[in-house]
């Protein structure tokens, strides 16, 4: 099975703990947990500081599942729960691969840390992740909201731990079964 996992430093694997945009090891990083653990070919196309783009690259048509998870950096950027809502539809309506094909995720809700100064923004995740289920629902999509996954967040109330990746790979892997 052909994966593509696209979304922001949480897909990458970003370690907060180092500044110069380093990973966790394979072995802690939730797409690496998911190929060892299905046996998929698994493509990370995830990127640090990636929002939600305008228009979706050009996924392969022999893509067998699309795994998406953005948003927050949308919210962190300043953009309202709405906006990127309506930027995440726009997305959507520029892949062509078949809507039976792809799983939303919803970030899990963020927390008080050094990147999140403000209950709004908690606020703001958490009214985004509603959104998300909503646009799944109208897209016939899949859904998953990882808020529901216990994901331990770093320091700066945004990035997965180690072990937040761990708790990512299990929910997700207990979503696909």
């Amino acid at each position: 099975m052909k994966v593509i996992c696209f979304g922001d430093s949480n897909t990458y694997g970003y370690d907060p703990r180092g500044y110069l945009g380093g990973r966790y090891d394979a072995d802690c990083r939730w797409v690496d947990i998911l190929a060892a653990e299905t046996g998929w070919t698994i493509s990370n196309m995830g990127q640090n500081g990636r929002e939600i783009p305008s228009a979706a690259p050009a996924f392969p048509a022999d893509t067998d599942l699309l795994i998406v998870m953005l948003g927050t950096n949308d919210l962190l950027q300043g953009r309202s729960p709405e906006q990127a809502d309506e930027r995440l539809e726009q997305f959507f309506s520029s892949i062509s691969l078949g809507r039976s094909k792809i799983l939303l995720i919803a970030p899990p809700p963020m927390a008080m840390g050094e990147l999140v100064p403000s209950p709004q923004l908690i606020d703001d995740s958490l009214t985004f992740t509603r959104f998300c289920q909503t646009l799944a629902e109208r897209l016939g999509i899949r859904f998953a909201d990882a808020g529901r996954w216990g994901i331990p967040l770093a320091y700066d109330g945004v990035h997965f731990t180690e072990q937040g990746h761990k708790a990512f790979a299990a929910g997700l892997l207990g979503e696909l079964k």
